[in-house]
Order: C-alpha cells, then sequence, then structure tokens
C-alpha cells in the first residue's frame, strides 16, 4: 500500500515542540541588546503571527526597522497597524517622517502627543530644522533638564541659530555648566561668541574645543583619522575665523587641507569649499565651479536643483543659500548665462522669504546689460515688502547710478528712511538729481537735512555729531557668512 506523506508530516510536526512567545521575546531583547536589527525584526514577526496585534512586539519591529535604517519599511508598517487600530503609533511615524525631511506631516503627526519629553524634544528638533529657532529654543527651556543627557548642547545651538547668541552665557549659567564641560558644547559657545563678533574670544575657546575633543576622543580608543572626522567642524570654524580676522594665508591653508585630506564629514567639507571659492573669488573660476558642481545635482523632478549626498538636511538654509549663490555668481563671470538664468529661477522656490534670489536675478540682467529691467525687478520687490525693502533700494540705486539713471537712484534713496538724514547720503541724493537736472529737488532736500539736524542736535551733543559726520556713503555689498553651523 502506498505511503501517506501527510500523515508522516503531521506526525513530524507534532514531534517538533513550538516556541513559545516567552521564549521568541527572549530572543528579541537578545538581537535588540546586541544591535542586530535586522534579525529582531525577524523574530517581531514571528511573535506577530503567534500573536497578533501584540503592542509590544509591534514597538519592537518599528524600532528595530528605523534603528537599521529601513524608514520607508517602519513606515509602511506602521500604516498596516494603524489599519487595525490596535497601537497608537503616531510618534514613530513622525520621527520617520521627520527622518525623510516631510517635517509638516511630521508636525502633524505629532498633534495630541504633546506633553511627553521623548515627543517635545522632537517637536524641537523638527522646528529647528524648519528654521523656526525661536520656538524650538522655546520648548527646549521647557524640558525637564535633569532628565535629559547633553540638554545644554542643543539649547545653545538653538539660540545660535535663533539669533538669541546674547543668552547664551545666561543660560549656562543657569544650568550651572562650563562652556568647556564638552567639546561640542565648547564650539557652540564659539559660535555665540561669533555672532556676536568677538572673534578672539571666539578663537580662543574653539582651539579650546580642539584641545578637549582630541583627548576625549582618544580615550575612547578612536583611530587617529576618525579623531579627525569628529573635530572636522571645529576646524572649518577655525579656518573661518582666521578669515574674519584678515589671516587669509592661514584660512586659505587650512580649508585647502581639509578638503585635500577629505577627513571631514560632508557638511564641514561642503562649507570648507564653498569658504575656500569665496576667498579665493573670480581668480580661478573653472576650479571653483567644478568643485561647487560636486555639492549640486540637478533632477528632473519639481526641485530642479537639490544638493549632493543629503547636505539639504545637514547644512543651514544660510549655508546652503550662500553656496548655490556663490555658484550663480561664478557663472556669470565665467558667462555661462544659460546655466546662471536656470539656476536663478529656481531659487526663489527654494529660498522664499529670502533677499539674495531677486538681488540675483537683478545681478543677472544687469551682466546681459539690461539694467532697466534689474531696476523695474528690484523696484517691485521694494513695493511689496516695505519692510525689508532697505538693501534691494540700495542696489537698485547703485544699479540706476551705473547705468546713468541718476533721478532713478535717488527716487531708490529717497525710500529708505533711516539714513534720509545721514550726511553722506544727502550729499549723494543732491549730487544724483544735478545729475537729472533737478535742481529744485537737490535744493529740496539740502534744505529738509539742515531742519532735520537743527531740531535734532541739543547744545550738548553738537560737537560729536558734528565730528561724526565724515562717513563716506557705499550702498552695501551683501556677503554670506560661511561657517558651520552649532553641532
Amino acid at each position: 500500500m502506498a505511503p501517506k506523506p501527510k500523515e508522516k508530516a503531521k506526525a513530524s510536526a507534532v514531534a517538533i515542540p513550538a516556541i513559545s512567545i516567552e521564549d521568541l521575546f527572549t530572543s528579541l531583547n537578545r538581537h535588540i541588546q546586541r544591535s542586530e536589527y535586522e534579525q529582531a525584526v525577524k523574530v517581531s514577526d514571528q511573535i506577530l503571527a503567534a500573536a497578533p496585534g501584540d503592542e509590544d512586539a509591534i514597538r519592537c519591529k518599528v524600532v528595530a526597522l528605523v534603528k537599521s535604517d529601513s524608514i520607508e519599511e517602519a513606515l509602511v508598517a506602521i500604516k498596516d497597524c494603524s489599519k487595525k487600530g490596535s497601537v497608537d503609533l503616531s510618534f514613530f511615524k513622525a520621527y520617520c517622517l521627520y527622518r525623510q525631511n516631510k517635517l509638516e506631516e511630521a508636525l502633524e503627526s505629532l498633534k495630541g502627543q504633546e506633553g511627553s519629553t521623548e515627543s517635545m524634544l522632537l517637536e524641537s528638533q523638527i522646528l529647528y530644522r524648519l528654521g523656526k529657532m525661536g520656538t524650538s529654543v522655546d520648548i527646549y527651556q521647557k524640558l525637564p533638564k535633569s532628565t535629559i543627557d547633553s540638554l545644554e548642547i542643543n539649547l545653545v545651538a538653538g539660540l545660535v541659530s535663533a539669533g538669541r547668541s546674547s543668552e547664551v552665557q545666561g543660560t549656562l549659567d543657569s544650568l550651572r555648566v562650563k562652556a568647556t564641560s564638552s567639546f561640542e558644547l565648547a564650539y557652540n559657545t564659539a559660535c555665540s561668541l561669533i555672532e556676536r563678533e568677538k572673534y578672539k574670544d571666539a578663537e580662543q575657546l574653539l582651539l579650546s574645543a580642539r584641545r578637549i575633543g582630541q583627548e576625549a576622543l582618544m580615550e575612547e580608543n578612536l583611530a587617529d583619522d576618525d579623531v579627525e572626522i569628529e573635530l572636522a567642524p571645529i576646524a572649518v570654524q577655525i579656518a573661518y575665523v582666521q578669515q574674519i580676522l584678515g589671516n587669509t594665508q592661514e584660512a586659505v591653508a587650512s580649508y585647502t587641507d581639509l578638503v585635500k585630506r577629505n577627513l571631514a564629514d560632508e557638511s564641514s567639507l561642503a562649507v570648507a569649499v564653498n569658504n575656500l571659492i569665496a576667498l579665493k573669488g573670480p581668480k580661478d573660476v573653472s576650479d571653483g565651479l567644478r568643485k561647487l558642481d560636486k555639492l549640486i545635482e540637478k533632477s528632473d523632478g519639481p526641485e530642479k536643483f537639490q544638493l549632493a549626498r543629503g547636505l539639504d538636511l545637514k547644512l543651514s538654509q544660510k549655508q546652503r543659500e550662500a553656496i548655490y549663490t556663490n555658484r550663480v555668481l561664478l557663472l556669470l563671470h565665467s558667462n555661462k548665462m544659460d546655466q546662471a538664468r536656470e539656476l536663478v529661477s529656481a531659487l526663489p522656490g527654494m529660498f522664499p522669504g529670502s533677499l539674495m534670489p531677486v538681488l540675483l536675478q537683478a545681478a543677472v540682467h544687469v551682466r546681459e546689460n539690461k539694467a532697466a529691467k534689474a531696476e523695474e525687478i528690484l523696484g517691485q520687490y521694494a513695493d511689496k515688502f516695505p519692510d525689508r525693502s532697505k538693501v534691494i533700494l540700495l542696489a537698485r540705486a547703485q544699479v540706476a547710478a551705473a547705468a546713468g539713471h541718476p533721478q532713478i537712484a535717488a527716487d531708490s534713496l529717497e525710500k529708505i528712511p533711516d539714513i534720509q538724514h545721514k550726511p553722506a547720503t544727502v550729499a549723494t541724493i543732491v549730487s544724483l538729481k544735478e545729475r537729472a537736472g533737478d535742481t529744485d529737488g537737490a535744493d529740496a532736500v539740502f534744505d529738509s537735512a539742515i531742519k532735520w539736524w537743527s531740531n535734532a542736535m541739543t547744545e550738548d551733543n553738537k560737537l560729536n555729531t558734528i565730528n561724526a559726520g565724515g562717513c563716506c556713503f557705499q550702498a552695501q555689498a551683501w556677503k554670506e557668512r560661511g561657517g558651520s553651523t552649532p553641532l
């Protein structure tokens, strides 16, 4: 009689004992402790096959996927669980969206999670990346200090990025923490000194940060190259301070060494490349463009340009804008007008609310001998955004004066209230109106200035005011700071 394979299989299955849920959880815990996240996911699936909807297994699976950088798979798992409605995974969803830089969606997912320390930390990080530094700092300041390791590092970074560097020392005092308690905190505090233009003090603190970092990292038995990579942001910032202090040769040598040796994280290398190009200016346009082309990628998607190697997530908005700005300027110097126009047209969408895109648009038109078009663009922007029109109007005045349009230049300067009665501004407007043949207008400007100063000066301050009147009028030049952001 032929054998019955099904019965044999059944007998064999009975012979092998099933693994208990408790044993599976023991195995899962062991894999997590050893950072064996792929195995942890597999064991989590085994548990869920035996006990569908087990909350601990679901959370362990999601966390293991996140830890293994399988963010998309984590979101799929969260979506599947959400359909069954068994576990609230909103926080994990928010974190995954944050990792994907879907920041508005991440904030939306956090709604209803307010109050817990972990959700407050995540919210502050999302807001930081969105550029809402002040709100991010406000949340950090509400966090329970005693329960969070190294809170002061992120708090100081947030204060610096929010333009509140003057509060840093008071914050450290209230936390009873010294700036030199860690190399990260020393670095961030040095950044606050840079923002306050205390460059010498910043340089000394950065040198201390490098020394503290070397000692701390060597104690962890890191290889020399790994130590250099960890401390690269400090090296870049030291070079930046040297640049600001006028030690150009030292700065160039430092940036060049960093770029050549390639012992730095991606963001530090990008800052070093950008600052090196800014220092060299138009001296070697081709080399500068080659270096920047390695940082910028062009795509066919809705966002035509993006930075390579995830730099969009690692650099601040100011740093990203500086890189694109330098590329536009180099394209103009090399007379590559088509590429310059293409990049400039994309910048307003990439940096909404920034003045730089409109200034670069005007620069392209000037380069094409279309000064009138540049004046028109700048004038329209100034009319639309009068509260941030000062630099735009100064640029318009400069363009118009160079193009032989003195009346437009004078009109632009007259629209800037806070410089109206400065002697140099008055002299410039009078000169422009005279060149335009408007002698009555020139006289009116002069008479108005005399009247204003007569009313403004008291007997006590007349001498000082008169002696301070020897400055020269200059249209402000925009130069983007390229230093590293706080860690």
